[in-house]
């Protein structure tokens, strides 16, 4: 399986102003900076490689690419983003701030870097349910949403727990079209009697009681242990708290914004910020973005970003007919995973 370390991470310059700086290398960031490497535009990639989805055995619903391994999915990606001259920093960027017309960007071994334009593609985290055996099979056997990887559990024992998953009669209908074994575990939660009826039309089994852990074989859940009983399962579904990765927001003087699954860096078209030079991208800015939406969502702020850029480029030359055009990066061949297109 390729890796990310297939790219090195020690061509980058701390010596040279980037036209961008993107910070995060999952699907969003890695699509904004093929982009903006397509353009011509020096782009530097700093990733501390904590995808989100990197403890799950696919990606799915990836045009052309379904099932693949999140970790080669970025592998492929870094491999396309450097044949266009990105350049890379596997580190984590630990501060931001405004410096005159653009930005200084903080690196966790203590050098910086500058840019004339920041993208965050940082994704979020996922806080957990404080269920004992939550954590243990998060991404395998314990899932949220049934488009990622619903399909795998078809047919098996389902068992979605109300107390933690967000609209649970909700995802209790949408699973069942998956499973005629799916459960809703109440655990305390109110369910009305027209959301009674609508599960039991569905074949959804209903269960009332206190849920008290999972009962785990490794990654694989066994059962649902409630306070007077035992349902044996095969998957059971829980909803996480989803908080944009917003550190370096904030620090720029930002604000996350409230969303009743969680918070998130609020953005307009193309990926804008509210604040000047800021673009925003993937799970950051659309907490239920998945592989395929966050990539394309990262050439929109790629195409953007350039355009904005391209705007200061052509004042710059009006004010200054004589002044050298900025430096281009000369890009090399790509070699993808999958022959020449």
């Amino acid at each position: 399986m390729s890796t990310s370390a297939d790219i090195t991470a020690t061509d980058y310059d701390t010596a040279t102003d980037y036209d961008v700086v993107i910070v995060g290398g999952g699907p969003g960031g890695l699509a904004a900076a093929v982009a903006l490497g397509r353009s011509l535009r020096s782009v530097l990639l700093v990733d501390a490689g904590q995808q989100r989805n990197l403890p799950s055995d696919a990606a799915h619903n990836v045009l052309g690419r379904e099932g693949i391994a999140p970790a080669a999915l970025l592998a492929d990606g870094r491999r396309e983003a450097a044949g266009y001259g990105v350049a890379f920093a596997d580190t984590r960027a630990v501060d931001a701030r405004r410096d005159g017309g653009g930005f200084v960007v903080d690196l966790e071994h203590g050098s910086s870097v500058r840019a004339r334009r920041l993208v965050l593609a940082t994704g979020l985290t996922d806080e957990l349910p404080a269920i004992d055996g939550v954590r243990d099979g998060w991404g395998h056997s314990v899932l949220h949403c049934p488009y990622c990887h619903g399909y795998e559990v078809r047919g098996q024992r389902i068992g979605v727990i109300a107390s933690v998953a967000p609209q649970a009669v909700h995802q209790s209908l949408l699973f069942s079209r998956l499973s005629p074994q799916t459960t809703l575990f109440t655990d305390g939660v109110d369910v009305d009697d027209a959301q009674r009826a609508e599960l039991a039309v569905m074949g959804v089994t209903i269960v009332d009681g206190r849920v008290l852990r999972l009962q785990m074989d490794g990654i694989q859940v066994r059962s649902v242990v409630l306070t007077d009983r035992t349902h044996d399962v095969d998957a059971v579904v829980v909803g996480p708290r989803m908080v944009a990765r917003g550190d370096l927001y904030e620090r720029l003087g930002g604000e996350l914004a409230d969303h009743p699954m969680g918070r998130f860096v609020p953005s307009g078209p193309g990926g804008a910020t509210p604040i000047e030079g800021v673009w925003a991208v993937g799970n950051a800015v659309d907490l239920a973005a998945m592989v395929a939406s966050s990539a394309g969502s990262g050439v929109a702020v790629g195409a953007a970003v350039n355009a904005d850029l391209l705007a200061d480029d052509v004042r710059d030359r009006l004010a200054e007919p004589d002044r050298a055009p900025r430096n281009t990066v000369p890009s090399r061949p790509v070699e993808y995973p999958h022959g020449n297109h």
